[in-house]
């Protein structure tokens, strides 16, 4: 059985990842790319090979803020959250995800939704929440900040972004697949897909899985309990995330960039073929 140990210079942080050089342990912070694996800061710089651009373990870039990405996320969603508040129910009917609108007032078919080409619904319902429950934007943004930013760090910008939008757009076409008359709002599915990556993350690292098993579980538990969510959205987002995740952190270091772009690029086209496969049968 493989022990887990700390990184050499993060005692707090356990690691499955040694040095190809002396076998240190090392965390993904001190990880620097090497013709194979991964080499400690210090085994670089003995070599004088201080030039090396440090990556994370998916090979992304190092950056001076790992959590940029995930902030403008929150905020774009608070952003969001604030013009509802301002205009009232105008900017959920607009931008959230519907296969078919209807009017809110008759219940008569509108010509508004999916299957009237306003495919951008598939991404921007996942930046409207609910004003008249605060707790729903609340909840998604804690999590966005416990689960992604963490992730980001770890993947890098490029790569965590496009989890983001793939999961996004996994857990819309689940809906649109499942319950293509409801109205869909929410981060949580491309939250979903966060979860699903720090799973694989887990794993690939070697870590104890329970506790990020524990409250996925709970979090699958509320989806199917709790009223007015969408366990169609969050169930589509966690096997996109995932998926996309098993292709970020297991390509091979030789086609690793061919792996992980091909896997999102695909995980993203069957994503929208679902969806209007969906949407056809919606409007035949």
């Amino acid at each position: 059985m493989d022990q887990t140990v700390c990184c050499y210079r993060h005692p707090d942080r356990e690691t499955g990842i040694r040095c190809t050089r002396c076998d240190k342990p090392i965390c993904p912070e001190c990880m620097v790319n090497a013709s194979v694996g991964f080499q400690c800061r210090d085994c670089v710089s003995q070599r004088g090979g201080t030039h090396v651009q440090p990556r994370t373990i998916a090979g992304g870039s190092v950056s001076a803020d790992p959590f940029l990405v995930t902030k403008i996320l929150i905020g774009l969603n608070i952003l969001v959250f604030v013009l509802e508040l301002a205009v009232g129910d105008r900017l959920v009917t607009d931008l959230g995800l519907y296969s078919k609108c209807v009017d809110l007032q008759t219940l008569a078919p509108a010509r508004c939704g999916v299957s009237d080409g306003e495919w951008y619904r598939v991404l921007t319902s996942a930046f409207v929440h609910d004003r008249t429950n605060p707790m729903h934007i609340i909840f998604n943004m804690l999590s966005l900040w416990w689960i992604g930013a963490p992730l980001e760090q770890r993947l890098g910008r490029a790569r965590y972004l496009a989890l983001y939008f793939v999961s996004a757009l996994g857990a819309s076409a689940a809906v649109l697949v499942i319950a293509p008359g409801s109205l869909t709002i929410g981060a949580s599915g491309a939250i979903f897909g966060l979860f699903g990556a720090t799973a694989v993350y887990m794993r690939r690292m070697r870590y104890d899985m329970r506790p990020v098993l524990v409250l996925l579980a709970l979090n699958i538990v509320f989806s199917f309990t709790w009223t007015n969510i969408s366990w169609q959205g969050h169930l589509g987002g966690l096997l996109t995330g995932t998926v996309v995740a098993i292709g970020m952190l297991y390509a091979p270091r030789d086609r690793r960039a061919l792996v992980q772009w091909g896997t999102c690029a695909a995980m993203l086209v069957i994503s929208l073929v679902v969806s209007a496969i969906a949407v056809a049968q919606v409007t035949s």
